[in-house]
C-alpha cells in the first residue's frame, strides 16, 4: 500500500470518528428536543435542559471536525457531496439555529411556548435532515466528471425519508436513555416510557434500513448476503438482537446506566454495517477515499494539527461530562 494510500486511511478513520463522536455526544441532546412535546411543562422541560446545558454547544464541535475534515482531506469527494444535499444541509443548520436561539431565549422570556415549540421544531429538523444527507449518500449521487451530476431535488427518495425517520427515532431513544441516567422521580419514569417506545421505533427503523440498503446497489447486497463475506458480517446483525433482548431486560430492570450504554452499542453496530457497505466509497461507486484524498504533504501536515488538538478535543470533553456528573433537579445539579 503507498503511502499516501495509508494517509487516506488515516484520514478516513478519523472523519469517521467526529462523525461517531458527533452521533454520541450531539445525539442525546438533539434527542431531548425531540422528545420535548412529550414532557410536561415547567419543571419537567427545565430539567431536561439543564441535564444538557453545560455540553450541549461543545458537542457540536464533532460536527465541525467531521465537515472540516471532509473538506481538507477529501476535497473531490467534498465538492461533489455538498452540491447533492444543499438543501437538506442547509435545513439541518437552520434547524441547529432554531434550536440554539431557542436554548438560550426560553429562558429570559415569557412566551415560553414559543421557544419551547422552537426547540423542538430544530431539534427535529437537524435530525431528520441528518438522515436523509446519510440516504441521499448512500442510495448514490450522479457525478459528471469531477463535478455533482445531478439534480436539485435528487437527494429527495422514499429511502432517504426513510433514514430521516431512522435517526429521529434513534436519537429519540438516546434522548430518553439519556434522561433515564440523569434524572430521578417522575421524569425518570416518564423517561423509561419513552425508551421503551422509541426503543421499538428504533428498532423498527434498523430493521427496515437493514432490509433495504442492499437493494441499492449490487455491491451492498454482495457484501451481505454472498458468500463468503456473508460470513464475516454475520456477527452484525446476530449483535444487534443480543443488543436489543439486553436493553429490554436493562429497561424491565430499572437500570439507570445500562440502557443509555446499549443504545450506543445500537447506534456502533448501525455505524458499522454502514461501513461495511461504504468502504472504500467516499461516494458510492463513483469516488473512493483513494482517489478523493488530496496531496500527501497536506495529509501530513494537517495530521500534525489534528494530532494536537484531537486529545485536546477529548480531554476538555471528558472534563466537562465530568464536572457535570450526577442527577440534575429543575434547579440545577444536585
Amino acid at each position: 500500500m503507498a503511502p499516501n494510500d495509508t494517509l487516506s486511511l488515516i484520514w478516513a478513520g478519523i472523519i469517521a470518528l467526529a462523525v461517531f463522536g458527533y452521533i454520541v455526544m450531539d445525539g442525546f441532546d438533539l434527542g431531548i428536543g425531540i422528545l420535548f412535546p412529550w414532557l410536561a411543562k415547567g419543571d419537567q422541560r427545565n430539567t431536561a435542559i439543564n441535564t444538557i446545558a453545560p455540553v450541549w454547544d461543545g458537542n457540536e464541535t464533532w460536527l465541525i471536525l467531521g465537515g472540516g475534515g471532509l473538506f481538507a482531506a477529501f476535497p473531490l469527494a467534498y465538492a461533489i457531496i455538498m452540491p447533492a444535499v444543499y438543501t437538506p444541509l442547509i435545513a439541518m443548520l437552520l434547524g441547529l439555529v432554531f434550536r440554539g436561539v431557542a436554548f438560550e431565549y426560553r429562558a429570559r422570556t415569557t412566551r415560553l411556548w414559543i421557544w419551547d415549540a422552537a426547540f423542538a421544531f430544530g431539534s427535529f429538523m437537524a435530525a431528520f435532515s441528518q438522515g436523509v444527507i446519510l440516504g441521499a449518500i448512500l442510495q448514490g449521487v450522479p457525478v459528471s466528471g469531477r463535478n455533482y451530476g445531478g439534480g436539485w431535488w435528487d437527494w429527495l427518495s422514499p429511502f432517504s425519508l426513510l433514514t430521516g425517520l431512522s435517526v429521529v427515532a434513534g436519537y429519540a431513544l438516546l434522548g430518553a436513555c439519556w434522561l433515564i441516567y440523569r434524572t430521578e422521580h417522575p421524569l425518570q419514569d416518564r423517561a423509561f416510557t419513552l425508551a421503551r417506545v422509541t426503543g421499538l421505533a428504533t428498532l423498527a427503523a434498523i430493521g427496515a434500513v437493514s432490509l433495504a440498503t442492499p437493494f441499492l446497489n449490487h455491491d451492498y447486497f454482495s457484501r451481505w448476503f454472498a458468500l463468503p463475506g456473508m460470513i464475516f458480517v454475520a456477527p452484525v446483525p446476530i449483535l444487534v438482537v443480543v443488543t436489543a433482548l439486553l436493553f429490554a431486560r436493562a429497561l424491565h430492570r430499572r437500570a439507570e446506566v445500562q440502557p443509555f450504554l446499549l443504545a450506543l452499542c445500537l447506534f456502533f453496530l448501525s455505524f458499522t454495517g454502514l461501513g461495511i457497505c461504504m468502504f472504500p466509497w467516499l461516494i458510492p461507486g463513483k469516488i473512493s477515499i483513494y482517489s478523493a484524498a488530496t496531496a500527501e504533504n497536506s495529509q501530513i501536515f494537517m495530521l500534525v494539527g489534528v494530532g494536537l488538538m484531537l486529545p485536546i478535543i477529548i480531554g476538555y470533553t471528558a472534563y466537562a461530562y465530568w464536572v457535570f456528573r450526577g442527577k440534575v433537579g429543575h434547579d440545577g445539579y444536585h
